[in-house]
C-alpha cells in the first residue's frame, strides 16, 4: 500500500471518475487504473462497483477512506517538517474572545503574517469555555482568553497581559450621578453581558450573588451591539476596559465607581502534547512580545 495508491484512490472518490482523478492529478487514466488495481490487490478487497452510470464505492472503499486520508495528511505534514527544516509552517487553527480579537490580536496577526508566512493562521471567536475545550479535545490548535489564573487540565497557558475591567453606563444613567456604589446598586440594575459565556461575568455574578431573584440580564454576544445598549440607557455592563476605552475618553460611557473584587488576565493556551510545534511556539513568542508592546504603549 503506498501513498501515491491511496492518493489515486480518494482522488477518484472526490472527482467520482477515473478519468477526472487522472486530470486532477496529471497523469493518465490507466495510470490511475492500476493504482488502484494495485490497491485492491494489495488490501485483498474490492474498493469501486463499476457501474453503467459510473463507479460506487464498497462498504471495504468506505472503510478505507478515512484512513487513507489521514495518512496523506500525515505523509504531506511529515514532508513539509522535512523541507522547511524546523522553520514555523502550517496552519494554525486558533480560538479567541471576540474582545481579544478586535481589540488586542490584530498587532499580532499582522505580525505573525510578515515574519512567518508558512504559517496560515485561521481565527474564530467563540467564548472562552467552548475555545478551551475545542483545543483540549482538538478542533483548535490554541486559543487566547481572559480569565483568572488557575491549573487547566491537558493545557499548557502562558498569561500575556493584566486585563482591567472595568464597569460603564450611559451618560445619563442615574448610577452616574453616584460618589460610590454599594452592591445593591449594581445588583439591582439590569446587566448588559458581553459575549456571553465569556468567563469574568460567571466571577462577576458569583461574586455578587446573582440569581434569578435579581434584576434581569441583557444577553449580547457583540461587544459593539452591547456597547450601544449600554449608551442607549438600557443597562450596565462590566467589559474589558481595552474595549470601552474610546468611548469613556469621548463621553459616549461613563466609568462608574466600583471595581471587581477579582482579577483576570489575557492569557493564551494550547494542549500539553502540541508544545513542540514550531509554529506554536512562534505564536506564543510573538504574542508575548506584541500584547507586551501594545501594553506599554497605552500606560
Amino acid at each position: 500500500m503506498e501513498t501515491r495508491q491511496l492518493l489515486a484512490f480518494t482522488t477518484v472518490v472526490q472527482t467520482g471518475s477515473f478519468t477526472k482523478a487522472a486530470a486532477t492529478l496529471n497523469c493518465s487514466q490507466p495510470t490511475i487504473t492500476t493504482r488502484i488495481k494495485a490497491l485492491e490487490e494489495g488490501l485483498g478487497v474490492v474498493l469501486f462497483r463499476r457501474l453503467p452510470r459510473g463507479i460506487q464505492m464498497t462498504s471495504a472503499g468506505v472503510e478505507l477512506l478515512p484512513f487513507a486520508r489521514n495518512i496523506i495528511n500525515l505523509t504531506e505534514k511529515a514532508r513539509k517538517a522535512i523541507t522547511m527544516n524546523g522553520e514555523p509552517h502550517g496552519k494554525l487553527v486558533i480560538g479567541s474572545a471576540q474582545s481579544l480579537t478586535d481589540y488586542r490580536l490584530l498587532p499580532l496577526i499582522e505580525y505573525m503574517c510578515w515574519r512567518y508566512p508558512s504559517v496560515q493562521l485561521s481565527l474564530h471567536s467563540r467564548n472562552a469555555l467552548n475555545n478551551l475545550n475545542s483545543v483540549r479535545d482538538g478542533q483548535l490548535d490554541c486559543a487566547f482568553f481572559i480569565g483568572a489564573i488557575e491549573p487547566r487540565e491537558g493545557l499548557e497557558t502562558t498569561v500575556l497581559c493584566p486585563e482591567p475591567l472595568v464597569m460603564v453606563a450611559g451618560p445619563n444613567h442615574m448610577l452616574t450621578q453616584r460618589q460610590s456604589l454599594a452592591e445593591d446598586d449594581i445588583t439591582s440594575s439590569t446587566l448588559i453581558r458581553a459575549e456571553n459565556g465569556a468567563s469574568y461575568h460567571e466571577l462577576f455574578e458569583h461574586s455578587l450573588g446573582y440569581d434569578d431573584t435579581r434584576a434581569p440580564v441583557l444577553e449580547l454576544d457583540s461587544v459593539d451591539a452591547a456597547k450601544r445598549a449600554v449608551a442607549s440607557g438600557l443597562g450596565i455592563a462590566l467589559m474589558p476596559e481595552v474595549t470601552v476605552s474610546s468611548e469613556l475618553a469621548d463621553g459616549r460611557l461613563v466609568r462608574l465607581p466600583w471595581s471587581p473584587t477579582f482579577r483576570v488576565y489575557t492569557q493564551f493556551g494550547w494542549r500539553q502534547d502540541n508544545s513542540t510545534n514550531p509554529a506554536v511556539t512562534a505564536l506564543v513568542s510573538a504574542a508575548a512580545q506584541v500584547v507586551s508592546d501594545q501594553v506599554a504603549s497605552l500606560t
